[in-house]
């Protein structure tokens, strides 16, 4: 056998060994339906961020520099973008795209913190879709900045026009808001959930237009840090970090307290976690 035969045959030796299942009780990473499973919800989340952030940012330039889209106009690209993306990804990672949004679902167990404790390697699955929407939110606020000429006057982040004070309350009220809707109509079994993109979208839209003029409606951390790291314009910054965590996850809590459930009140209330009881009402999850 030639020397180029060898080499040759141990590529393939090697290819097999990837491929081919390892032994019982080695099993490799990738091997794990599991992990292939995550990867591909981290991805859909990536890309799905990546076109919220690059349209609804997008509008907010174009029509900073243009003066083509209008403010009602900049409010249903942000409503249309949302209900595109949850229809195209949201079978596949649930369409959080939304920081906030993820850690709400985790904390009332409607999403893992980690893969199942059989999965030969277990991830967080919260964390990587953090990293994911931020990574989203980064890059597509990257490319609005290589294809624009952003500047201070033609900013697409979200800076408090009034108070922060004012700002803030805003932020948590349609966060709340955005995430009563999400939890009645994506993890209800009584709801419609082929309707979840249009209603969803359409309470974006709404936010928007009340809350735009006064914080810029971020209801998302990931939509205020991306321009933000990227144009370094970071005034009162933790304002839509802290007001949509806290709206969603009161708006979470909320939902979960009207949530139909046919035990009474004090056989929920007995247990170690009220919140824990009432997210266990035989609902699915998203």
């Amino acid at each position: 056998m030639t020397k180029s035969n060898k080499s040759r045959d141990n590529d393939i030796e090697a290819c097999a060994d990837v491929v081919a299942p390892s032994p019982r009780g080695q099993s490799g990473v990738c091997s794990s339906p599991e992990v292939v499973a995550l990867i591909q919800k981290v991805v859909a989340e990536l890309i799905g961020t990546y076109f919220l952030i690059f349209t609804g940012c997008g509008s907010v330039v174009v029509d900073k520099i243009y003066g083509s889209v209008s403010f009602p106009g900049v409010s249903v690209v942000w409503g249309l973008i949302v209900m595109v993306m949850i229809y195209s990804v949201g079978h596949i990672s649930g369409a959080h795209l939304n920081p906030a949004v993820t850690i709400t679902f985790a904390i009332f167990r409607r999403f893992p913190f980690k893969q199942a404790s059989d999965s030969p390697s277990p991830s967080s699955s919260v964390p990587l879709y953090l990293a994911a929407q931020i990574l989203g939110s980064i890059l597509a606020s990257a490319t609005l900045c290589l294809l624009f000429n952003v500047t201070k006057e033609s900013y697409f982040g979200t800076v408090p026009v009034g108070s922060v004070v004012q700002s803030l309350v805003i932020e948590i009220i349609i966060s709340f808001l955005l995430m009563f809707v999400i939890s009645g109509v994506a993890t209800d079994n009584r709801s419609i959930g082929e309707l979840a993109g249009i209603a969803v979208g359409m309470t974006i839209t709404l936010n928007v237009l009340i809350a735009g003029p006064v914080s810029g409606a971020s209801m998302n951390p990931a939509r205020s840090i991306g321009p933000a790291v990227m144009v370094h314009i970071y005034q009162n910054l933790w304002v839509y970090i802290v007001g949509p965590l806290v709206g969603t996850i009161l708006g979470g809590f909320a939902y979960n307290l009207i949530r139909f459930t046919d035990k009474p009140l004090r056989e929920l209330t007995k247990t170690t976690s009220f919140l824990e009881s009432i997210s266990r009402n035989n609902h699915p999850a998203i």
